[in-house]
């Protein structure tokens, strides 16, 4: 009997990523369709539901057809996708209203509204704080679309509806699994249910609320249809999977407590892994979400856009910029920024669509402490650095809410993994070894994990992450720059601060 196939995946900002895994963990084949995200308007961000699912099954079939295998192998498959946008789905499990994305910054009004009315208890009950995520994006659809709104039967993320639709489920049947609830403004997070109290303070109604599951459960089965879009056979079990955040930890190896992820992709992530549920109540910089591995917790904030920043910058001077400069790819534009001396950089706020971690959502991007000295490759490592920075400020209130916290190491994935600049910056201002590991799938990987658990192919998540996945190369930190950058931090958050008042006028 042939061997068992998994296929993890991702529904991303940038595009839809699947991978086929064997039952040891070798990744078999991959396949790539990008997204199209439509800005219309300031502050809107939206994608069509469908076309992510057609994305989906045209990647899933190209994998299949990458490897000539027959569609009978494929034991299980699990999504994953982005964590806090929303859509809302109708009686029969289909999208009527665009998927509403984490950057989609038109709900602002309502995380001011959510956190006048119930900021801290949000916090302490879901572990998130109020931001551009599911809480003030529902009530925005509530108060702005209110014909649309009436049509809604259920709120889902991108990872959920694409396993509605393959499994033909309605709303009854929508789901949302245990680590997206820290983004959800209405959960208790420490029970993993929805929670009535908050529900009734925004006038939330509990059935638009999908039912809770855990990342490994069997959600359904392939039907017919969706079965041939995809070039599988039907009945193929569906499983939950989880928030691409948390695909990207489990795909990291961070299955144990003490290790800290960089998620080095479109939105710039630091988390460490915790056995304790603890919100942050003070500075609501952190959330706390649960872990796909059982029994832990992911503290973690992120840069909305963080790496979306780069691919901008190079944009923007590949179409004016002189044009030995357009020609440079990130990997020559490191180079020229190595050799640059850290004292000689402005500094940068990296926040262009506003900052999540805290909520701030006026504070836009900004350069400060720019002189005529300056170059394009000074502006690209006061970027890069601006992401190390965000990083300490996010270490620095991790240790204050885990004061007996040994942080082991930090394992670096996404695709700015590759810039060792970048990681040798980050390594200096955390103060701590950071790691590349030999696996490039990220959030896919981590969905086939879950998959593979869910039909039963493993039965320890923490064992077989630590068999499928090895340290490549170590980034140490020097302890000349590492006291340097401790300076540099100080100065930046009071950048923040100044900036932030400012944009709040």
């Amino acid at each position: 009997m042939s061997e068992k196939t998994i296929l993890g995946v991702d529904i991303g900002t940038q595009g839809t990523k699947v991978a086929l895994f064997s039952e040891a963990g070798s990744c078999l084949a991959t396949a790539f369709r990008k997204s199209k995200l439509r800005q219309a308007r300031e502050g809107e961000v939206e994608e069509d539901p469908e076309f992510q699912v057609d994305t989906v099954c045209q990647a899933i079939k190209s994998c299949m057809t990458l490897t000539h295998h027959e569609p009978q192998p494929v034991a299980a498959i699990a999504l994953s996708g982005q964590m806090a946008g929303i859509l809302g789905v109708n009686q029969d499990g289909r999208a009527v209203t665009p998927y509403d994305s984490w950057l989609d910054t038109r709900c602002a009004p309502y995380i001011a509204r959510m956190n006048q009315s119930a900021g801290r208890e949000i916090v302490v009950k879901t572990g998130g704080p109020v931001s551009f995520n599911h809480g003030p994006k529902i009530l925005w659809w509530m108060g702005q679309r209110r014909e649309i709104f009436r049509s809604i039967k259920a709120f889902v993320q991108p990872g959920g509806y694409a396993a509605m639709r393959l499994c033909g489920l309605t709303a009854k049947e929508a789901f949302i699994d245990k680590t997206y609830l820290h983004f959800s403004g209405f959960a208790d997070n420490r029970q993993g249910c929805w929670d009535a109290s908050l529900c009734r303070q925004f006038d939330v109604e509990m059935d638009l609320l999908p039912r809770i599951v855990n990342p490994w459960e069997i959600v359904g089965e392939l039907t017919s249809s969706m079965a041939r879009r995809c070039g599988l056979r039907a009945g193929v079990p569906v499983i939950a999977g989880c928030g691409d955040t948390a695909a990207s930890f489990l795909a990291s190896g961070a299955t144990r407590e003490g290790i800290c992820i960089d998620v080095a992709g479109t939105a710039s992530v630091f988390a460490a892994t915790t056995r304790a549920f603890r919100p942050d109540e003070r500075d609501r910089i952190l959330s706390c979400g649960q872990a796909a591995t059982p029994g832990l917790w992911h503290p973690y904030a992120y840069i909305n856009g963080g790496g979306m920043n780069l691919e901008w910058f190079r944009g923007c001077l590949g179409a004016n910029g002189p044009r030995p400069f357009s020609r440079k790819g990130f990997g020559d534009l490191d180079r020229r920024a190595a050799l640059l001396s850290p004292n000689e950089l402005p500094f940068f706020l990296p926040h262009l669509g506003g900052r999540v971690s805290p909520s701030w959502p006026h504070l836009r991007g900004a350069w400060a402490g720019l002189t005529w000295t300056h170059t394009p490759f000074h502006l690209w490592r006061s970027m890069l650095e601006a992401v190390a920075l965000e990083y300490g400020i996010y270490k620095r209130t991790l240790l204050r809410l885990y004061p007996g916290l040994r942080l082991t190491e930090v394992r670096v994935v996404g695709g700015g993994e590759k810039s060792e600049l970048w990681n040798q910056i980050k390594a200096d201002v955390l103060a701590s070894r950071v790691i590349q590991i030999n696996r490039t799938e990220g959030a896919p990987l981590g969905a086939a994990l879950l998959a593979a658990h869910g039909v039963g192919l493993i039965e320890d998540l923490d064992k077989t992450a630590r068999q499928w996945i090895a340290i490549n190369r170590v980034f140490r930190p020097s302890r000349r720059l590492s006291s340097h950058y401790q300076k540099r931090l100080s100065q930046y958050e009071d950048l923040l601060k100044i900036l932030n008042a400012w944009s709040e006028r």
